[in-house]
């Protein structure tokens, strides 16, 4: 029973996420991908203290794979952060 409560809480998260991220404004989108980045960040030291307890071995793969997803997650964040960021810069005239 405590499976599917979980499993409604993942699905609901994820609707809920979806829907936000669509209706953001364009003028908004490289702050909240700051933002973002900063929760993947805190992703990321949670999923080093579960990949590095010693509970049992599915606990220390799924640590592992969820270190490797938000390190994805947040080093492509801020490379696409940065990008969206060096349109906004004065072009050099040569």
């Amino acid at each position: 029973m405590e499976t599917i409560y979980l499993l409604f809480i993942v699905l609901l998260a994820a609707m809920l996420g979806f829907e936000l991220i669509r209706k953001v404004p364009a003028t908004l989108h490289t702050p909240l991908m700051s933002g973002s980045n900063a929760i993947s960040g805190v992703t990321l030291v949670g999923a080093l203290v579960a990949s590095g307890s010693d509970n049992n071995l599915l606990t220390t793969i799924l640590g592992t794979a969820a270190v490797a997803l938000a390190s994805i997650n947040v080093v492509g964040g801020y490379l696409v952060t940065d990008r969206m960021l060096g349109m906004f810069k004065k072009k050099d005239k040569k």
